[in-house]
């Protein structure tokens, strides 16, 4: 907590912290993972991974069937390999939550790693802001932490929590470094036409299932997939660049990987806002296969159906 805004940072931390027993005991666990060692959280990440198939048991079915429904030509031996270490991914992803919102920020560059970061600054010189387009993969968090904390400020997209004592924790852990501008997911799109219009980066996750509205049906893996169109709409509108940001956990070192990517060539050029989206998903399908045990199955992407389509789950 040495750089960015620790003052108002710790009062705010300690104001949240006098509120409830839940967000003491909350606050207290993340701050002791924090401050433990790397082999510690690991190994706690390891015995997380193996019970959360039993703590979270009503999502694997929904890991299972996004696993058959993606890769139909694998072996269920080899899906089911897949799960378990989507799930362990996913639970050293929470145990690290801890570095990324109360370690330092010598911890944090210690255990996340970046590379190409520095466009990010030229391009937003170029063309006034640029689109950080960030997939769902299990080191997002990790990615976004690294990135407010090399800089510059910026704006991104969440989904606000229904508790609001963990909404503020949330709010409070995604804008320690810099200025992050949060702007919840219920005020929509143009909720970040503002921070265009001022000149900021965006950090955009748009890869989810929102519902129909302001989606189009596009193969994602070969399934029809409600997906925002949103991406190649504010990019064409405003000339931005997309640049993907894509992080990779190893599980042998524990490290986290942030790749800045180069712009998508062309992207979204003369091409409709569906025909675009379905070139983004194409996209999307062969980061997801560089580390497909990590990208975020436990959502249910193929929840929305086209009309007279039965539920998939």
């Amino acid at each position: 907590m040495q750089e960015g805004r620790p003052a108002d940072w710790l009062l705010a931390v300690e104001a949240l912290r006098r509120g409830s027993l839940r967000m003491r005991v909350l606050i207290g666990t993340l701050e002791w993972l924090a401050a433990a060692r790397p082999g510690t959280r690991m190994r706690l990440g390891a015995v997380l991974g193996w019970l959360a198939p039993w703590i979270v048991r009503r999502r694997v079915p929904v890991v299972r069937r996004n696993l058959a429904l993606c890769f139909p030509d694998l072996s269920n031996s080899a899906r089911d390999r897949l799960l378990r270490d989507h799930f362990r991914a996913l639970a050293q992803s929470v145990v690290d939550r801890a570095v990324f919102w109360f370690g330092s920020a010598q911890q944090i560059r210690d255990l996340v790693s970046i590379s190409g970061q520095t466009q990010i600054a030229e391009l937003v010189a170029r063309h006034g802001s640029v689109l950080m387009l960030a997939p769902h993969f299990v080191g997002l968090d990790a990615a976004a932490t690294r990135l407010s904390l090399e800089g510059p400020a910026g704006a991104a997209m969440y989904s606000p929590q229904n508790s609001p004592g963990l909404d503020a924790l949330v709010r409070l852990g995604r804008s320690r470094f810099n200025a992050v501008h949060l702007v919840s997911r219920r005020d929509g799109v143009r909720a970040l036409i503002r921070h265009i219009e001022a000149h900021l980066p965006i950090y955009y996750l748009p890869d989810m299932d929102f519902g129909r509205r302001g989606a189009v049906f596009v193969p994602f893996f070969g399934v029809p997939a409600a997906t925002q169109t949103s991406t190649a709409q504010l990019a064409a509108r405003w000339g931005l660049p997309v640049v993907p940001i894509v992080c990779f956990w190893d599980p042998a070192t524990g490290h986290y990987d942030v790749q800045v990517r180069a712009p998508l060539a062309d992207f979204p050029g003369t091409d409709s806002p569906e025909t675009a989206t379905a070139t983004l998903n194409r996209h999307l399908e062969a980061w997801v296969r560089e580390a497909p045990a990590q990208y975020y199955w436990v959502h249910r992407r193929f929840k929305t159906r086209p009309a007279g389509e039965p539920s998939l789950y």
